[in-house]
């Protein structure tokens, strides 16, 4: 049985393994994200503190991982394109900095993390979450419109310098 719970600072050190693992991934799919030093345990624990960071766990182990953000994402503020419901834009929750173990990679728990992660999203109160990606990252762009969400555009992302495309899902 799976169950998605907020991460601690017990977590932190497998949270950084398969952020590792996923940059390493990454970076063999020549896909230039996570590459600079993005995301690192600073991140982490700042992620932890906040009551961002989400694991994933299947018999004790962590598994996979995830951050929800709420209220306004600064990069998602100008968007070349449009969000599909742009009426509540400050009342919406983002997903980021996911990832599944290598070790469980492949076992297609990125539907069950991303239900998971909506669901808490759902569970806080938005029906409009959002997310984005490299360009690049075709595997993440997959996975975000099996999960129902639609491209919406391209944002700029300030602290890597550079554009993400952007999703967006919009509950009923």
């Amino acid at each position: 049985m799976h169950y998605l719970r907020k991460a601690t600072l017990e977590d932190k050190d497998q949270i950084v393994s398969i952020l590792q693992t996923a940059k390493d991934f990454l970076k063999s799919q020549k896909v230039d994200q996570w590459q600079n030093n993005y995301p690192n345990e600073e991140h982490v624990v700042a992620d932890i503190y906040c009551g961002q960071s989400y694991v994933l766990v299947y018999e004790s182990e962590v598994v996979a991982i995830g951050t929800i953000t709420t209220g306004v994402d600064p990069d998602y503020t100008a968007i070349e394109g449009s969000w599909v419901e742009d009426k509540n834009s400050k009342n919406y929750a983002s997903l980021h900095r996911t990832a599944i173990s290598e070790k469980f990679r492949g076992k297609h728990l990125s539907r069950t993390l991303m239900s998971a992660l909506i669901k808490a999203c759902v569970d806080m109160g938005f029906k409009d979450i959002r997310s984005d990606t490299h360009e690049d990252n075709k595997v993440m762009q997959y996975i975000l419109s099996q999960n129902g969400f639609v491209y919406c555009g391209v944002v700029c992302q300030e602290s890597a310098g550079c554009l993400r495309v952007a999703y967006q899902l919009i509950l009923s």
